[in-house]
């Protein structure tokens, strides 16, 4: 088996870890950004490869045994990139104007992924009766429906805000088609950026670690103590949200200390994290679904409102801050040591994983 024909298959295998291990992959992956068929021809004709005798199918495998120099692929690729990134620049400005009119993110309840079982578990299988099916439709569905949409919209939007930001730093070579568990390669390291904020999850294991109840838990004993009345009918998100709105409003002494205290432990366990990360780092690897499940190498950037964690999302539009501290980031990643990235994490299937990973903070203040 060719190189070629190793690579291709680790890479339709989703073997990323394996993949990725051999440093010749790496330009393997680059020329495969640039193999639709129009712009490999484009490519050999500005460097002289003669690529008429050659079927669109093994096109890709021919130049790369041609092997041109990488220096011109990079050349090609951040041509291309700088081409596309024009027509997006003309507009961002009006982008991120209307992406500030989004006035909550809210899912609700069809979250990605599983929308047609949500539908088809709570209407089209539980509903005997057809004006009654078209009430929920009418009443429920249709606000679902225009929530899912609207945060849909929202998340890809920013993330392409995003992905230009690291694009257009220097110091990244960028994708120009699509290519799997890859967005950018900042020097020869190819990296999957996952957008995030703190998660639920980890602060919910980090707490039960230190001895605490959950952040729910908590909550709903403050309000079971307090009579704070709260629709437990609800599901355990709008709960939380519902009664760290209500208790954050309480004007009385007992409640202001205790959303001081809650806070206080809120930040103190972030504030762990923002000095040691590589906890949170194989949590979230370790953390992954079983469909989406690989061992790519992921960039986190990770964003924390300070004083309200769940106004975290707000911050994939402020573009100004992003942009500082993803240019820093980026500035100073010729210093890091490849030691430092790399991470190794267990999963379900008993196996031990390696990848190269690391983590952007933002925090707004």
């Amino acid at each position: 088996m060719t190189d070629f024909q190793k690579f291709k298959q680790l890479y339709q295998d989703n073997k990323f870890d394996v993949l990725l291990r051999d440093p010749v992959s790496i330009y393997w992956l680059k020329l495969r950004s640039i193999s639709r068929k129009e712009l490999l021809v484009e490519f050999c004709g500005l460097i002289g490869i003669d690529s008429s005798t050659t079927s669109g199918s093994a096109l890709f495998e021919y130049v790369y045994n041609a092997q041109p120099p990488i220096e011109k692929i990079d050349e090609f690729i951040n041509q291309k990139y700088k081409s596309e990134r024009l027509e997006r620049k003309a507009s961002e400005a009006r982008l991120v104007s209307e992406l500030y009119k989004m006035p909550v993110l809210d899912w609700g309840g069809l979250y990605q992924n599983n929308l047609e079982r949500t539908i088809v578990d709570n209407y089209v299988k539980k509903i005997r009766n057809f004006d009654l099916l078209n009430q929920k439709i009418e009443n429920e569905i249709h606000d679902s429906m225009r929530g899912y949409v609207q945060s849909s919209w929202y998340n890809h939007w920013t993330s392409i805000l995003i992905e230009d930001i690291f694009k257009d730093h220097e110091a990244v070579t960028p994708t120009v088609g699509l290519i799997k568990k890859v967005d950018f390669f900042i020097g020869n390291v190819p990296f999957d950026l996952k957008v995030t904020y703190f998660p639920d999850g980890f602060m919910t294991d980090t707490r039960r670690a230190m001895g605490l109840p959950t952040e729910l838990q908590a909550l709903k004993r403050f309000a079971r103590l307090n009579d704070i009345a709260y629709d437990r009918t609800q599901k355990d998100k709008i709960i939380f949200n519902e009664l760290l709105t209500r208790i954050s409003e309480n004007h009385t002494d007992i409640a202001k200390n205790f959303m001081r205290e809650f806070k206080t432990n809120r930040w103190d366990i972030v504030s762990k994290v923002l000095a040691n990360h590589q906890n949170l780092i194989k949590w979230l690897y370790e953390e992954q679904g079983e469909r989406r499940f690989d061992a790519a190498n992921r960039l986190f950037l990770v964003l924390i409102n300070k004083n309200n964690l769940e106004e975290s999302w707000k911050m994939k539009r402020n573009v100004e801050l992003l942009r500082d501290k993803i240019n820093d980031y980026l500035d100073g990643f010729k210093n890091k040591n490849a030691d430092s990235l790399k991470i190794d994490f267990n999963w379900i299937d008993g196996k031990q994983y390696y990848a190269l990973s690391d983590i952007i903070f933002v925090v707004k203040e």
